[in-house]
């Protein structure tokens, strides 16, 4: 597996990463344990979960920290504070909120310390201050090793830059937002700001939940346990342009021998200021497809042909 760097930090973390949204929701705890196992056994050393990671199943945290049981310190452990449901939680950024999430996080991941707690969604109701004044002080208290953030825009992480360097504050080292190579309008503003900056780019929804994985196909029926299915059809994630790119794909793909999952994986874990590619799983086998194709180093020219016919 082809470790990089997180963000400027001195982490080093597996190419691709386990995403851990499903953790309780649509896995208990013995298949939790079984995708744990089969990340580790593949190289990956990267989990990311978040306190809203939860379901009828249990909690995404506390599923993930028993299956790791005494190996946590083998592995670099993200989760997240900060958000409702699909925004931010009122005040989620604020310290008082802060203090109380990360003693939470803790205790349903088994563990005395995050490698990266990362602010979920911007808080417009609290100070950005105020936010990083919180971390900062986790990262001395050894809570907390570095922090990051979540669904910011390029000007959002440049403030927060301005911020921490002004006041001698811990900066962000990643910035994580849905990336994929059909959803890439952070190329026009955030990922200048990150490269600036230093800060690594976390894509999450990289296979766009699983349209690129190319098992889908046009006027198919879904499977019923596939969460395309479960969203109702698929979503914003499927439209007939997105077809026509996947269709196209998956042609290429056949001329150069390999899949469409190959392709959209194995582009986000080249580029140079993408630290880890955050992909969820439901199976042990999708750990395995993922990390073989994010291990596949495309060329300099496949990466320029992928690019182009996924131009939107």
């Amino acid at each position: 597996m082809k470790m990089k760097s997180l963000g400027n930090s001195e982490l080093q973390v597996s190419a691709v990463g386990i995403g851990c949204m499903m953790f309780g929701n649509m896995c208990d705890q013995e298949q939790t344990t079984a995708i744990v196992n089969a990340a580790l056994e593949a190289g990956i050393n990267f989990f990311d979960t978040a306190d809203i990671y939860r379901g009828a199943i249990g909690s995404s945290e506390e599923l993930l920290g028993n299956a790791l049981g005494d190996r946590r310190r083998d592995v670099i452990i993200a989760t997240k504070f900060g958000a409702g449901q699909g925004g931010p939680c009122e005040h989620g950024g604020s310290r008082d909120y802060i203090m109380q999430q990360v003693e939470q996080s803790l205790r349903l991941l088994g563990t005395d310390y995050i490698d990266l707690y990362q602010h979920h969604f911007p808080d417009p109701g609290t100070p950005v201050e105020e936010t990083l004044r919180a971390l900062e002080d986790l990262v001395q208290q050894g809570k907390v090793r570095y922090i990051g953030c979540s669904n910011y825009s390029g000007a959002q992480l440049s403030e927060a830059a301005d911020i921490s360097t002004a006041n001698d504050l811990s900066h962000y080292v990643t910035a994580q937002n849905h990336y994929s190579l059909l959803k890439r309008d952070i190329e026009e503003d955030l990922v200048p700001a990150a490269e600036r900056q230093g800060v690594g780019i976390l894509p999450y929804f990289p296979l766009e939940s699983g349209l690129l994985t190319g098992k889908y196909h046009r006027g198919q029926p879904m499977p019923e346990d596939s969460r395309l299915h479960k969203w109702g059809g698929g979503g914003g994630f499927v439209s007939d342009r997105r077809f026509d790119i996947v269709e196209d794909l998956r042609s290429y793909g056949d001329q150069i021998g390999h899949s469409v999952l190959d392709l959209a994986m194995g582009w986000l874990a080249a580029l140079p200021y993408v630290s880890s590619v955050i992909a969820g799983v439901t199976k042990p086998s999708q750990v395995e497809s993922n990390a073989a194709a994010a291990s596949w180093e495309p060329t300099a020219g496949q990466l320029a042909e992928i690019s182009r016919l996924a131009t939107l």
